[in-house]
This record gives C-alpha cells, structure tokens and sequence, in this order.
C-alpha cells in the first residue's frame, strides 16, 4: 500500500458519500414532487454507495462496460432496499409506489455515474500521490457543481410550482409542489391570468421593460466614447479618470436616494418614468465605462492607425473598426445593464407613487400582503424572471459569435 492511500479505499470513501448525498437528494425531491412525507435513509445509501463502488471500481477501468454499471446499479438498489427495511425513502413502498420506484431507480443510476466519473480511467493499483489527487479534485468539483445546481434551480423549482397552487393547497401541505394537470389549464394558470386582469402586471411589464431599454440605450451613448476616449486618447488627467471611475459605488444608495427625492419633487420628475431614466444611466454608466475601457485596450491599436492612414476620420475608425471588434463587450454590458435596470428597486420604491408607472420590481413589493394571495406573489416573480432568463439565453449566441466580428473586415 503506497503512503499516500490505496485508491480502490479512496473511490469507496467517495463511493460512499456520492450515496448517502444522491439518496437524500432524490428523496428530498420525491418529497416536493408528490407531498408525501418521506425520510432520507442516508446510512442506507451510504452503505449502498459504498458497496456498488467496490463492485464498479473492483475491476481495471478496460473492464468497467455498461454491464458492470448495470450491475452496480442493481447492487445499489438491492442494498438500499434491503438497508432501509425495504423503504428506501422512508415509507413502506405501498405509498405512492410508482413515483417510489422511479425516484429510487434514479438515485441508484445518479449515485453509479457519479463514482464513475470519479473513479474514471482508474484501477485499484494506480498508486501515485497524482492519481489520488485527481480523484479528490473529481470529486470536489462534482460535489460543488451538484450544489450549486440546487441552489439555483430550487429557489426557482419551489417559486414555479408555489405559483401554479391554489390557496388551500397551500395551506394544507405547504411542502406538497405536485401539479394536478387535470384541472385545466385555466385554473392551473389562475394566478398569472389574475396577475394581468387584476393587478395591472401587463402595464408593469411595459413599464419595466420602457425604462431598461432606455437605461441601455443612454449608458451605452454616454460610455462608449467615453471609455474609447479614456482607453485610446492622451489628455490631463487620464489616469486619475481611468482609476476613479468606479468612486460612485463607494456612496450607498440609500444615501443618493434623499437628495434626489427632494430634488425631482421640486421639478415635478418624482413620480414619472423620466426621472428613473435620469438616475438609472447614472449608476450604471460608471460600471460600463470601466468594463469597456478595459476591451478597447485590448483592441490592437494598429488595426486603428490603418484606418486613419486610409483616411478615415476617428469617428469612423470607430464605427466601422473598433465597435464590431468589441460587439461581446457591448453585448455583455448590454445585458449587464438592462438585468441592473430591471431587477432595480430603491429608486423605483421611492420616486413612484403612480399604479400605472408602476416597474415590476415595484408591482411585485405590493404583493407581498397578508391580503394577496402568496401564490401571485411567486407568480410575479416567475415573471420577472423568465424574460431576463430568455434574453441571456437569447443573447448568448451573440456573445459567441462577436468574439470574432470585425476580424476579417478589410
């Protein structure tokens, strides 16, 4: 046995967690997904885990095929049925059996890839101080990338099926997030209709969206040139210009919010949508001036002096020249902005008293009442969600595709 640990007790040691972690996650599902209660059996997964590792990593990774897992996926089922008193979730298998099945069929399948990815391309006999630290770094990094799945798709697994309840589910089994597809669509969707018949998110949406597209439109006026000047250009000062840029942040908010409350009561611009387009650019500004005059720094400057020697004035060097080039710079500050513009609160919360100015963020603080029913109020943040979620998604390609925009133009 080498000094550093025999990795066939390394891959069980993992195999062993992988079990017991996969187990009560998968149960902990079946609990949201049918109401039941159901109870984690962690020591019998992990003596299922550890089990189905020694028959998986028993064997030279050549001789691993797709019986081999299909035989430790079996043992694992086997063991876990057996450890548990055949209640693998906690519950004797007579409730809800079908979903007790599958939820179990899958933690077996999920615990089985996961110690053989770790264990991947290594046998039992493979003793090196390398390959024992590639296997603990496997392992760190599929146990961090698991929990950080959960903790961004749960908050918004419980917010979608909290909106699609109606009150007295709620009440009765507020842990129970199964969907009864069978009541139609009508009142399955309640929440979102009544959102948009009765508490004026259609006006919200506009509102919201008014004010971003306008935020994005004046910061990207005001900080592209700015950011070329600073990142291109030689003149007093530059350095304490390219520094300072960020000094805004240092000031909180809450501290900017009063001035300015007095300030556009006294030009009447408190409770319009203009004022919010006033003092949105100015927050968000700074932030795209440094993030783009750190892209057109590293935009060649040879590519520039070409066009000015073929006698292209500055501003058409950088219209035809150096804005394709940082297209993914200004995708991404884009993006970055309007998210800002959107989700904003503070500014809209104090300068709006006018329903009908209402942004989102501002619509979605009134639901948050004894009087409203809770399901409205996940509805509204699914809402408020899902177009930012489409947009990334959307405006992704465009990130990938500009990395080379403009580097074959002539």
């Amino acid at each position: 046995m080498s000094r550093f640990g025999n990795i066939f007790w390394l891959c069980l040691l993992f195999g062993t967690l992988w079990g017991a972690v996969l187990t009560t996650l998968l149960t902990l599902l079946a609990l949201f997904v049918s109401g039941e209660p159901f109870q984690p059996q962690v020591t019998a997964g992990a003596l299922a885990g550890l089990i189905a590792a020694g028959v998986l990593t028993g064997v030279s990774p050549a001789r691993r095929t797709l019986g081999v897992r299909a035989l430790a996926t079996f043992v694992f089922l086997l063991v876990l049925t057996l450890a548990s008193g055949t209640t693998p979730l906690g519950l004797p298998l007579s409730v809800y059996p079908i979903g007790q099945v599958t939820f179990t069929v899958l933690a077996a399948l999920a615990a089985v890839q996961a110690i053989q990815l770790t264990a991947r391309g290594f046998g039992p006999m493979r003793e090196r101080r390398y390959n024992v630290e590639v296997i603990c770094l496997r392992f760190v990094k599929g146990f961090g990338l698991l929990a950080f799945t959960i903790a961004v798709a749960l908050p918004f697994f419980v917010m979608v099926m909290m909106s699609l309840k109606n009150q007295q589910l709620l009440l009765s089994n507020p842990l129970d997030f199964s969907i009864d597809f069978g009541q139609g669509a009508s009142a399955l969707f309640r929440s979102y209709i009544e959102l948009f018949t009765q508490y004026h998110f259609g006006t919200y949406l506009l509102n919201s969206a008014l004010v971003s597209v306008a935020t994005v439109a004046i910061t990207l006026f005001f900080a592209v040139p700015g950011a070329y000047a600073v990142a291109r250009l030689r003149f007093p000062g530059q350095n304490f210009l390219s520094r300072s840029i960020l000094l805004i942040y240092m000031v909180p908010m809450i501290v900017l919010v009063i001035p300015l409350y007095a300030i556009f009561s006294q030009l009447g611009m408190r409770n319009t949508l203009w004022g919010l387009m006033l003092v949105y650019p100015a927050t968000t500004i700074p932030v795209a001036l440094y993030m783009l005059q750190g892209y057109f720094r590293g935009i060649p400057s040879e590519l520039e002096e070409a066009g000015l020697m073929d006698g292209l004035s500055r501003l058409k060097v950088i219209i035809k020249i150096t804005l394709p080039l940082a297209l993914p710079a200004l995708a991404s500050v884009a993006l970055y902005v309007f998210m800002i513009a959107w989700n904003e609160f503070l500014f809209a919360f104090m300068f709006l008293d006018n329903v009908d100015l209402y942004t989102l963020s501002r619509g979605i603080a009134e639901l948050n009442s004894s009087e409203v029913p809770r399901q409205h109020l996940m509805a509204g943040a699914v809402i408020a969600t899902v177009p930012v979620l489409a947009l990334f998604l959307w405006f992704e390609r465009f990130l990938v595709a500009g990395l080379t925009a403009g580097s074959v133009k002539g």
